[in-house]
């Protein structure tokens, strides 16, 4: 393993605080809680919005923290969910007058994590609703979920929900759009290679010179299938029906795309990816009226990449349009 580590156990600590550091006066670190919040929350004009999942994914979800966006995270270590009192202690610190809504990517720890800091803050009485993200088609179920993942597409869901809240949207009303958002968001991945997690020195499951993995989970959990490597535009057609044809979207239809690099795939590839991906669409007759490409949900420095659709209207891109602020920035 070559990383940039110094104690393995210290990977998480390390970096929350190098955000913190890098965003001083609007950021600030709780290590108690592995908890980054936005330094003026919380707001009792406004609902505030936490996430936490595992740490590994970013720049989710800690680095999408600031205005327009999440209000807290509280992460777990690399691919492991927050430890219940870590949501519970962000819970109290984020409590507002307006409620406190939880997105949870839909994953068998993140749930049982949440589902307990939610009942002992509950008991403190404070307002909270749950929203669940689980944009993942490739499979049903696996031994991380309790039905299909929730992967990239969690990143329109935070961006209409932090929108709202920031324009007083009620807790209730964020949860009907937050639910609304996912309902017409897909989502898969594949990856040419494995990755390594600082903790264990090692990948964290073999993958063949001439493999790749179809509709791979963003913490290396099996996909629809192994098989050998194609290229660019075979691998694009393959994800891009299993979406499409999902929801399904259709002629006539404006959508966002987004290609997700999973953490070890240079942005030319991701373009290549793109260009392929948006041809494919128009000669279905969807039109790709918002394009995203970057890392947005990673798995550390797996090489691969994930596509996502979001059926579009007109509330939706006014909100996608609205101001957000956050600890990645491209100048």
């Amino acid at each position: 393993m070559k990383k940039f580590v110094n104690d393995p156990q210290q990977f998480v600590p390390e970096m929350l605080k190098g955000i913190e550091l890098a965003n001083p006066g609007t950021l600030r670190y709780v290590p108690e809680y592995n908890l980054i919040m936005r330094a003026d929350a919380p707001r009792d004009d406004k609902v505030s919005i936490v996430q936490g999942s595992g740490s590994g994914h970013e720049p989710a979800h800690v680095m999408v923290v600031g205005k327009g966006m999440l209000d807290a995270a509280c992460p777990g270590d690399v691919f492991s969910a927050p430890p219940s009192d870590y949501v519970y202690e962000t819970t109290k610190l984020m409590r507002s007058e307006k409620g406190v809504l939880h997105i949870i990517n839909n994953y068998t720890g993140d749930r049982m994590s949440f589902d307990m800091g939610r009942e002992l803050a509950e008991a403190e009485d404070i307002k909270i609703a749950t929203l669940i993200v689980d944009d993942d088609v490739a499979v049903k179920d696996s031994t991380y979920t309790v039905g299909r993942r929730g992967v990239a597409g969690n990143f329109f869901v935070i961006k209409a929900v932090g929108a709202a809240s920031e324009r007083g949207a009620e807790l209730d009303e964020l949860v009907k759009l937050g639910e609304r958002v996912n309902s017409v968001t897909r989502t898969m991945g594949m990856a040419l290679t494995s990755c390594t997690p600082p903790a264990k020195g090692s990948p964290l499951f073999e993958l063949g010179e001439d493999e790749m993995e179809m509709g791979v989970g963003i913490h290396g959990e099996p996909g629809r299938r192994r098989e050998k490597l194609a290229n660019a535009n075979a691998i694009i057609d393959e994800l891009l029906e299993a979406v499409v044809s999902d929801l399904p979207y259709g002629s006539g239809d404006e959508v966002a795309l987004m290609i997700n690099g999973l953490g070890g795939t240079p942005i030319s590839e991701l373009y290549i990816v793109y260009g392929h991906a948006h041809q494919r669409l128009a000669d279905r007759g969807i039109e790709v009226t918002r394009s995203y490409v970057g890392e947005y949900c990673t798995s550390l420095d797996m090489a691969g990449a994930s596509l996502t659709l979001v059926k579009l209207d007109d509330e939706l891109n006014e909100l996608f349009d609205a101001p957000a602020e956050v600890a990645v920035r491209i100048f």
